[in-house]
């Protein structure tokens, strides 16, 4: 199984770009975040005959959305959102016993409280979703650097937004005792792995950039991932999709 996770900074922007990507690396699952457009601004192309997909946007401004390959599952699977979810943030689908999540992390420059309010309510939503003995495979913009290698030398900048100390914590109390940074996991010695790049001085191309985007899974599948890629040649949004195969 392939599951993936974009932010593609504008859904109508990103048209073909997502459509050539589905279509060359066929995952089964995509995660989607910064639509930027409403469920009706989605345009017709993107809305795919072999996905299942929940388009949770507002015009403009933030926005996710969970693709599920119909082949996966009989009947239309149920799309909810938890109780904390803010500026649509966060969608999750529950196939069995296994929750999928796209989520879109705060930035936190306008508006840091509110981040730190986030990331503590998904903790809590995390550790309670296994406390319940559910799997989870939770995908998206976290929006935090992990650690300092996570950052390109040239881009450190110690305390600031997405860097703090403070975030960082929220982000291991995050992983905790049940979910693994698969890309990290995989590829831990990596100093070279971002997944967003400033988009100015050809940042990307020079590959001085953040690890801002992660694919999250509970030890049981984690274990059973045999790669997790940062797609750095798909599209021109300033972040790269980041994709996960399992046996």
């Amino acid at each position: 199984m392939k599951i993936a996770t974009w932010n593609v900074n504008g859904i109508r922007a990103r048209e073909a770009q997502l459509c050539d990507w589905l279509a060359r690396d066929q995952p089964d699952v995509v995660c989607l975040q910064e639509l930027k457009a409403s469920p009706e601004q989605i345009p017709a192309r993107c809305k795919l005959e072999d996905y299942h997909v929940y388009w949770h946007g507002r015009a403009g401004y933030s926005g996710v959305s969970l693709h599920i390959k119909k082949t996966l599952l009989d009947g239309d699977p149920g799309y909810s959102h938890p109780e904390f979810d803010m500026e649509t943030r966060i969608v999750q689908v529950a196939l069995g016993n296994l929750v999928l999540a796209s989520v879109y992390v705060p930035n936190g420059g306008k508006d840091y409280a509110a981040k730190l309010n986030f990331l503590n309510r998904l903790v809590a939503w995390t550790k309670d979703l296994h406390a319940q003995g559910r799997e989870l495979v939770l995908c998206g913009d976290i929006n935090i650097a992990r650690t300092e290698m996570d950052v390109h030398p040239r881009e450190r900048k110690p305390g600031i937004i997405g860097q703090s100390v403070e975030e960082r914590e929220l982000l291991e109390e995050l992983l905790g005792d049940n979910l693994v940074d698969v890309g990290r996991a995989l590829d831990p010695d990596n100093a070279a792995m971002f997944t967003w790049w400033a988009p100015w001085r050809n940042m990307r191309s020079r590959n001085i950039g953040w690890r801002i985007d992660y694919i999250l899974a509970s030890k049981t599948i984690a274990s059973r991932a045999s790669s997790c890629v940062v797609l750095a040649d798909v599209g021109t949004s300033d972040h790269a999709p980041v994709m996960m195969t399992t046996a």
